[in-house]
């Protein structure tokens, strides 16, 4: 039957209404996320700027679709397949704004802003990256171990990287070899022939402008990790790592449930301290020549220093000589773009170094007639450098701009030769940095207001006023069109999962151009939570936290208490933003709804909160943190009618190692607990995130001792779940099953493992979760309701 415009309407308000007076349900809440409505995801202004472009998660699959917004309103529409081919992709202009360049399934395109012309570059197999543009308008990126060039007119090859020793390099001795040479004139000739000819070859090419450079060539002992053509293609930077350079051994994760039907086995990574990271060596290649000269590192001060040396020498361990062993191509350090960066003249380049203890980050320009070295900027933290807040680049006018932690936060400074300027300042952080067109402002997110509430400001690049362009409380990311007269906007809120908007550079009213929510979950009714201020007993300040209660509390009851623990340690969930952890934010519906008080802490360790909030944690992971659980628990009770002896706790991955630490060290305190992909053992876990905090195990055993929750299960006395994903390649498995035993040998009761053959760390079936919440439900209905 075909209903009525009119009757359909009045159906779909019916059931609204229905839904809107429907409780959450564990199902409803742990049901595939398609039943939200996807959230934008990558997001870039159409060439004209008239559009946006943006891509959205296709309900029942994993595809992603494209889809169109005009930025003026209107309906927006999938792009359908054949106009796919005429799609841009985030692109980057040239000096004049006259052209766009950018990758589209790994080949390069250049389209003229003026006519909206579009040429293909390349067509192949092996994906495009790094493009960068020169001053004189040619452009250069990098196709596997070859770097391509466009002067506008035909594409070249510029230069091209090998691991091998040069033709023509001198073989070690062997007088075997030495003795055939000398004793049989026609080899001896023959090879005479064969390195005249090379010679030849080599000669003509120099001299012949019609071909591609040779190859440069860095040894056969090593492996290129990165490389950087500047873009007037005359100089080449590289970093390699010694080819026999030990990473360390990895471990092998069982699968148990698998197509084939038998046992399978999958390499994972190796454990902290097993090894470190392979250090680097950097070098700087002149194209033309083939000349190769490595760059020492000694100018940077406080190479020589050992922040570790009291820990060293206690350990017994062997006192540092020389040089801290370095990284330079360190993933991520940079936002999205290199750590090796050219002015887009040529003439200048700047390089990212990282200590591999993780104490110390330079910024450092390079003398390319002298192939030195030349410090600019050095961050040191007796702690770690952290990974976010190092992004870097060039302005116009030949100044450098960073961010930096150094005095607390992470601000953005300037630096034109000698003169430093520091651009902001206060107890906020800026981010994700964007240069305007002209070279003279800034834009960037900032969370001035409160810690979580994030916008975009901007500043002038020779200093003044920092202010805010936005007014929507959680922005996520942005984009300046490609005249830098708008911005578009990715912003979400506590149950609006990112969308897009637009505003003037200049400040002003957004205007909403998206909402991908199903009509389902708009229309319920949902528990806002409310951003609160728990005062630390432990002189941390304020803990910040979201709170989940009625909406009136009944007078001289007491409520049972439940405690979330956000994962990753350095993360941030009380915020204006739409949660990573949106579907516990459902479950804290539920519980709400049955009569529970729910309490979310981003406690010492989070993000958001600047350096001494993030390192409050160095070498002692968990006690700071239980702090400020315990000090919340406290808060609860004095002002929300919470019942502090019935307590529950509850998180994944660090949540679930704060789980395991509080249920431990604090026992009585919390009586039930679940600890989800939970991480036992702090000896187990990866490298790069566990020795910025704990060192290494040979040379801290006392922060693994006291941070690991194994070493202290014997305080295990209240109710404890643990569910763990069996091909979780980030947490391993190994970590539940050895707590298991050790629970087992210490006769411990009151606990259970729920194993799950067919997840990872993120669980991704809906089945799995509902069966972890299900049991999470039933272990606080069971123990802590009276």
């Amino acid at each position: 039957m075909r209903l009525a415009p009119l009757a359909f309407a009045c159906l779909l308000t019916s059931v609204s209404t229905a839904h809107a007076a429907e409780p959450i349900t564990l199902t409803q809440a742990m049901a595939d996320p398609d039943w939200i409505g996807p959230p934008v995801e990558s997001m870039w202004w159409r060439w004209d700027g008239k559009a946006a472009h943006y891509t959205l998660k296709r309900a029942g699959a994993t595809i992603r679709d494209t889809w169109q917004v005009g930025i003026d309103g209107g309906a927006p529409s999938k792009v359908d397949d054949a106009a796919r081919a005429g799609l841009d992709a985030p692109a980057l202009l040239d000096a004049n704004g006259s052209r766009s360049a950018f990758v589209r399934n790994g080949d390069v395109f250049v389209r003229d802003m003026r006519s909206g012309a579009l040429t293909q570059l390349t067509r192949g197999s092996d994906a495009a990256s790094r493009l960068q543009w020169s001053s004189d308008g040619a452009l250069v990126w990098r196709v596997g171990s070859a770097w391509l060039r466009w002067d506008g007119r035909i594409v070249s090859q510029a230069a091209v990287l090998k691991a091998e020793d040069a033709p023509g390099t001198p073989p070690k001795p062997d007088d075997l070899r030495d003795r055939q040479l000398r004793l049989i004139a026609t080899l001896k000739d023959d090879r005479a022939r064969r390195d005249a000819a090379r010679e030849q070859a080599e000669s003509w090419r120099k001299i012949d402008a019609s071909r591609a450079p040779a190859p440069i060539y860095f040894g056969k002992g090593v492996e290129i990790a990165d490389s950087a053509l500047s873009p007037d293609g005359r100089w080449l930077l590289a970093v390699t790592t010694e080819q026999s350079a030990d990473a360390g051994q990895g471990g092998k994760m069982p699968m148990y449930v698998t197509e084939s039907g038998y046992e399978e086995f999958e390499d994972v990574r190796t454990r902290v301290g097993r090894n470190a990271p392979v250090a680097q060596t950097l070098w700087l290649a002149e194209v033309a020549t083939g000349k190769v000269r490595e760059i020492a590192f000694d100018p940077l001060p406080g190479i020589t220093d050992d922040p570790l040396a009291a820990l060293r020498k206690a350990a017994g361990k062997q006192a540092l000589k020389g040089n801290r062993a370095v990284q330079v191509a360190t993933s991520g350090d940079n936002g999205d773009a290199p750590t090796l960066r050219w002015n887009m003249d040529g003439r200048s380049v700047a390089v990212m170094i990282r200590a591999i203890d993780n104490k110390d980050r330079w910024i450092a320009s390079i003398d390319l007639a002298s192939a030195t070295l030349q410090p600019r900027h050095r961050l040191h933290d007796e702690a770690w450098i952290d990974w976010s807040f190092n992004e870097f680049g060039w302005l116009q006018n030949g100044a450098l701009w960073y961010l930096s932690e150094e005095n607390g936060y992470s601000h953005l400074y300037t630096l034109d030769g000698t003169k430093r300027t520091q651009l902001t300042a206060g107890k906020w952080e800026a981010s994700q940095v964007a240069v305007s067109r002209d070279g003279g402002a800034f834009f960037f997110l900032c969370n001035r207001a409160t810690p979580g509430d994030y916008e975009v400001c901007t500043v002038p690049a020779r200093g003044g006023d920092v202010r805010e362009v936005t007014s929507l409380d959680g922005v996520e990311d942005f984009a300046l069109s490609p005249d830098g007269g708008k911005l578009l906007v990715r912003h979400s809120s506590a149950y609006m999962p990112p969308q897009l908007s637009v505003v003037e550079a200049g400040g002003g009213a957004s205007r909403q151009l998206t909402d991908t929510r199903s009509a389902d979950f708009k229309s319920r009714t949902w528990i806002q939570p409310q951003i609160v201020q728990v005062p630390s007993k432990h002189g941390a300040g304020t803990i910040w936290g979201k709170y989940y209660g009625p909406a009136s509390m009944e007078p001289g009851k007491k409520y049972p208490i439940v405690m979330f623990v956000h994962g990753a340690g350095y993360l941030q969930n009380v915020s204006a933003r739409y949660p990573n952890y949106f579907r516990e934010q459902m479950f804290h519906n539920l519980l709400v709804n049955e009569g529970y008080i729910v309490l979310d802490l981003d406690y010492r360790a989070s993000e958001g909160y600047g350096r001494d909030w993030r390192t409050a944690i160095y070498r002692w992971m968990g006690k700071p943190e239980l702090e400020d659980y315990i000090d919340g628990l406290d808060w609860l009770a004095q002002n929300k009618q919470g019942d502090r002896d019935r307590a529950g706790i509850y998180g994944g991955s660090y949540g679930g190692f704060m789980t395991f630490y509080a249920l431990f060290n604090a026992p009585g305190t919390f009586k039930a607990g679940a600890a989800l992909r939970p991480v036992s053992d702090w000896s187990q876990y990866n490298h790069e995130y566990t020795s910025n905090i704990l060192n290494t195990p040979e040379l801290d055993p006392v922060a693994y001792k006291r941070s690991s929750p194994i070493e202290h299960a014997e305080g295990l006395q209240d109710h404890l779940l643990i569910a763990h994903g069996m091909i979780d390649d980030n947490v391993f498995y190994k970590d539940s099953v050895m707590l298991a035993q050790r629970l087992i040998e210490l006769r411990k009761e009151r606990w259970e493992l729920a194993s799950y053959p067919l997840e990872r760390h993120g669980f991704v079936h809906p089945d799995a979760w509902h069966d972890e919440y299900r049991r999470i439900h039933e272990l606080f209905e069971r123990v802590l309701k009276p």
